[in-house]
């Protein structure tokens, strides 16, 4: 199926020059002369690189079909993070450079969704919130407005800012597309 540029959405899983890429953000560009433009910053999910490109509006792409499979996280070792599928056993296997900041949202056990393309491991997709557990906090200062915040440090090494009330072992939850705190758990 074949997409317009100017039909570009966030999100939006499309192949540019063989790799499949990921729309992180766009915008429409009339100049004074000539044809509008679309500037774009897209991820190629088989490198991982972000890169920022300009195509003429009616460039035509295909569309990448990228297959899910849902699995289960097992561990991390040497750099390397393996998922199991629960329904064949299968085992994958994704390195930090493709987990990237995912990293500090994975916990052993958890069920994620991870994506392929012709076959090929490209990432995991997470929940939009996940419960961590604060290993390290300064203490509240007395007489502090309760609007100021302060670091914390989870469980899986996320360095955020959360609320004076919330102490070591507290459980939190965090927003994985952001890390910022969404409230306690």
């Amino acid at each position: 199926m074949a997409i317009s540029a100017g039909d570009f959405k966030t999100g939006l899983t499309l192949i540019v020059d063989g790799d499949p890429c990921q729309v992180l953000d766009f915008q429409h560009v009339k100049p004074g002369k000539g044809a509008a433009i679309l500037k774009t910053k897209m991820k190629n999910l088989k490198t991982g690189s972000t890169q920022e490109r300009n195509f003429n509006a009616n460039t035509k792409f295909d569309a990448a079909q990228i297959e899910k499979k849902q699995a289960q996280y097992s561990y991390e070792a040497d750099g390397i993070y393996y998922f199991m599928d629960m329904e064949t056993y299968d085992t994958y296997e994704l390195s930090a450079d493709q987990i990237g900041d995912n990293k500090y949202y994975i916990i052993e056990g958890m069920d994620v969704s991870l994506a392929f393309f012709e076959g090929m491991l490209l990432t995991v997709s997470l929940p939009a919130t996940v419960v961590l557990t604060v290993v390290e906090t300064t203490p509240p200062i007395k007489g502090a407005p309760s609007t100021q915040l302060k670091d914390a440090t989870t469980d899986t090494g996320l360095t955020l800012r959360v609320p004076p009330f919330i102490e070591q072992g507290e459980k939190i939850v965090v927003f994985t597309a952001d890390g910022k705190y969404e409230g306690r758990a």
